[in-house]
């Protein structure tokens, strides 16, 4: 699994050198046309973060999904996506890119041998900490198709915390992102799934402070997380689970039903 950062072009600069050092991370060489990806490379494990110049919109977050061949091509799983609800948008070699049933962006792509979870860093202090959460932001009408559509298509057991908004599914060890589906309490009719990036760490308000020092702004501040949005204005969470497990404290109201990796 790879997390995209899709950034406008505008704001491709300040955004990739602020994920670069929330993430402790070295960007790798530029590739693809007028360099628009680049890797963050994390200094052990394998990579499960890039970033994205995205030329038309304000950018946001999409899913890539890796495909062992040996098992299954991209068309075929791009096949089954589409009988559980999903819309495919464009096709090539190696490559499918589809919206699930809620509009969320998500591409299937050939795996390439990765298998090792990076691991957490320490940023200067602000205790250890790990981007290793993706959390669809679901509008109330499309949950519960949306859960449905994740969970029969990765395989992944569905987690409902003691609060209703959250339902996470479990991973299998070895994979370096977990999934979170939050409800939202109200969306304009229509409106499509987004998505926001959520850290794993063991101290949220040590952590805040190296985010703001690089840039990020705090927005909101709740028992379990703080929310900020990058430089780009582009929101995330900082999380008070355990950034080896990805798990929360049992008070916390959210899924600890996990696999650690």
């Amino acid at each position: 699994m790879t997390v995209f950062l899709d950034l406008p072009a505008r704001d491709q600069a300040v955004g990739e050198e602020f994920w670069r050092r929330v993430t402790g991370s070295e960007l790798s060489a530029r590739r693809g046309p007028d360099g628009a990806f680049v890797t963050l490379l994390p200094a052990r494990g394998d990579a499960c973060l890039r970033v994205q110049r995205v030329d038309d919109g304000p950018g946001g977050r999409h899913l890539d999904l890796h495909v062992d061949r040996s098992e299954e091509s991209p068309a075929a799983l791009a096949a089954r996506s589409v009988g559980l609800g999903a819309t495919v948008r464009h096709v090539e070699e190696g490559l499918v890119v589809l919206d699930s049933p809620g509009g969320f962006g998500f591409c299937l792509v050939v795996w390439e041998g990765e298998e090792t979870v990076p691991e957490p860093v320490d940023l200067d202090g602000g205790g250890v900490g790990r981007l290793d959460q993706l959390c669809l932001d679901v509008p109330p009408e499309q949950f519960e198709a949306e859960v449905a559509f994740w969970s029969e298509l990765t395989g992944w057991k569905r987690h409902s915390g003691s609060r209703s908004e959250f339902t996470a599914l479990e991973r299998p060890a070895g994979l370096p992102i977990r999934v979170l589906l939050q409800r939202r309490s109200e969306a304009p009719a229509g409106d499509r799934v987004t998505a926001h990036v959520d850290f794993a760490g063991d101290d949220i308000d040590a952590l805040a402070e190296r985010h703001v020092a690089a840039g990020a702004r705090i927005i909101a501040r709740q028992s379990h997380w703080v929310t900020l949005t990058d430089p780009t204005g582009q929101p995330y969470c900082l999380t008070g689970r355990d950034p080896r497990t990805g798990l929360l404290p049992p008070s916390s109201g959210e899924p600890r039903s996990d696999v650690s990796s």
